[in-house]
């Protein structure tokens, strides 16, 4: 046999290891993991070690599928709850915004570039959506607390604006290939067709087969160990059918994934295990090779436009479309900047560009290389600076539980039920005392090696594992029960406020005792009913309402998303922290109309005055 099957085998496990080595050294220093795999696929190719990977159509099919794997399991991970909470917003994100960002850059490209119109599209188009795997990796991993509402925005953007890029990209390419954008009109009716055409299968691809794939797993009856393996298969069966059809195979597989992942399917937590082992290597082997693609000795010749490009898209276009599509959304201007700021590039931008390179279209090769360096511009600035601008910004939030030691169970036969198996953390609730809800039926305790029946266990006590049989869509405050305090430093506990306010008091002993200036129709609510109606209907954990010289802030909302705890701060409301890079445009046009209301009061004549 050959041993030069056995020599690329060591290759290319050695690089995995190495990329999951680096992993360790990622958490270690904060530096972005996927800019990490980038580098080590730089290092391993042609200017580096000498490894000669040149063939675009492979590192494509290869990125594409990896990319698949990626976007069900963030649809898989995607909770109805929160992608509700940030559907509007973030759909609009994926789908203007994207627009929005392609358009702005590909004018600067034109500019910056010596690029005709449609390749500056085009480049603009292979950059316009943002990475899910950076994103995910940076709100997930990177342990950056910011409210629910921002990050379940950021993720839903990330998952789904992949699609509306590949389709912009695909049909630019296709258009420079075939020189049909000679005829505007044609191209116009072309383009709306042809999105209509693969976002509308696509969904629909992605409903049925995200359907189907919960009503095979719950019918088949295989082998636990196979289920996690057959999931995996039918999502790549959705993405390649839907591609076969003419839709959007991405779009596909992400309603799939959310679809299946909201749904009652058996070894839920087994599935989520091995899709989490098999989306790491997707992004390890994805981002290795697309690295071993690149050649850094053709970068020097555009490294100066390319750099300022990928300025450009960091501090103007991103900002500006973010700010234009959240504009009716009621974000603040801190929040605006925060969601601009983590709009992360990185291998689908790269994927992307390759297509010009499989169509041989003129300078296909230059217009990689200038996004290739856009990327890690994206991911040095950004990646390295999102902690630091989250604590800038006052988006960090303190914890709301400590540290919980918790094991999901599957059991056999036992249709929407969930063992979970607590390990009773010291200072825990239940470890000082309180019931477990009747709905929860603990089922065995076990004590310093012994088992007991609950009803024979007394009082739980720290280190007791107790097994407890609920329904699979049990309510958080279980969670709350076996976790332990969340650690409150003297920033934690200025953030909450000096002391709590009953919720249910009503709101006109605020105005009684601070004198805030409500409103008549305020006066008639509770504290509760207030913020959440000065937050617009919907109030979360750690938002803050400024009342005058006071603040309130809400420490806790239950299930339901009601109110239960209230802080307040009667310390005057400190300055919002300025960042200048960004506006929102709401705040744009509130000073424009200040700045004309002032120059039509100073012609105005004063009194006396001909």
């Amino acid at each position: 046999m050959d041993q030069g099957i056995y020599v690329i085998i060591l290759i290319g496990t050695a690089l995995v290891l190495l990329a999951a080595f680096s992993s360790l050294i990622a958490r270690r220093f904060g530096a972005p993991l996927l800019l990490i795999f980038l580098g080590i696929g730089l290092a391993a190719g042609t200017d580096g070690l000498g490894l000669d990977f040149d063939n675009a159509t492979a590192a494509y099919f290869i990125g594409s599928l990896a990319l698949a794997v990626i976007l069900f399991d963030s649809g898989f991970g995607t909770s109805l709850a929160s992608f509700r909470a940030a559907a509007a917003p973030a759909i609009t994100l994926a789908t203007f915004g994207v627009l929005l960002t392609a358009g702005i850059v590909g004018v600067a490209a034109h500019f910056i570039t010596d690029l005709g119109w449609l390749p500056s599209m085009l480049l603009g188009a292979t950059v316009a959506s943002t990475d899910a795997a950076a994103v995910f990796f940076l709100l997930r991993v990177g342990n950056i607390s910011v409210r629910d509402r921002v990050r379940s925005t950021l993720e839903v953007e990330s998952g789904s604006n992949d699609p509306i890029a590949i389709f912009l990209t695909l049909s630019l390419v296709s258009l420079i290939a075939t020189g049909a954008a000679a005829e505007p009109e044609k191209l116009a009716l072309d383009v709306a067709f042809g999105f209509l055409q693969q976002m509308g299968i696509g969904l629909v691809a992605g409903l049925i087969g995200g359907y189907l794939i919960v009503r095979l797993v719950i019918r088949l009856r295989l082998d636990q160990g196979l289920v996690p393996i057959f999931v995996l298969a039918l999502s790549l069966l959705v993405f390649s059918i839907t591609g076969a059809f003419g839709g959007s195979g991405f779009l596909a597989v992400y309603i799939a994934g959310l679809v299946a992942g909201n749904s009652r399917l058996r070894a839920t937590d087994q599935i989520k295990r091995f899709q989490d082992g098999v989306t790491w290597l997707a992004q390890i082997i994805m981002f290795l090779v697309l690295g071993l693609f690149a050649t850094p000795s053709q970068f020097p010749e555009i490294a100066l436009p390319a750099l300022v490009l990928g300025v450009f898209l960091i501090f103007v276009a991103r900002p500006i479309a973010v700010a234009l599509c959240l504009l009716p959304f009621r974000f603040t201007r801190e929040e605006t900047a925060f969601i601009s700021w983590v709009g992360l590039r990185g291998a689908v931008s790269i994927l992307l560009a390759i297509t010009p390179v499989i169509d041989n279209i003129d300078g296909g090769r230059a217009l990689f290389n200038t996004v290739f360096i856009i990327v890690l511009v994206s991911l040095m600035i950004q990646g390295w600076t999102v902690g630091p601008l989250a604590r800038r910004l006052g988006m960090v939030v303190p914890p709301r539980l400590g540290p919980l030691n918790k094991v999901e169970l599957e059991l056999p036969g036992s249709a929407h039920h969930e063992l979970l198996a607590y390990r009773i953390v010291a200072g825990s609730p239940v470890e000082r005392g309180a019931r477990i809800p009747r709905w929860a039926r603990p089922s065995l305790v076990l004590r310093d090696g012994r088992s007991m029946t609950y009803q024979y266990a007394g009082r739980l006590m720290a280190g007791d594992r107790v097994y407890i049989f609920v329904p699979d869509r049990y309510p958080r405050l279980l969670d709350r029960l076996f976790a332990s305090p969340a650690e409150v430093d003297s920033e934690d506990a200025e953030f909450f406020g000096a002391f709590a306010v009953d919720p249910d008091r009503p709101a006109l002993e605020l105005e009684q005792a601070y004198a805030p200036g409500l409103k008549e129709k305020e006066l008639e609510m509770t504290i509760a009913e207030l913020v959440a109606a000065r937050l617009g209907g919907r109030a979360e954990y750690a938002d803050r309402v400024t009342l005058g010289n006071i603040e309130l802030i809400v420490r806790d909302v239950d299930d339901d998303d009601h109110i239960t705890s209230i802080g307040l701060s009667v310390e005057p409301p400190a300055q919002a922290p300025k960042v200048p890079a960004f506006i929102s445009v709401s705040e744009l046009l509130r000073r424009l109309w200040a700045m004309l209301q002032s120059r039509k009061t100073a012609r105005e004549p004063r009194a006396g005055e001909n």
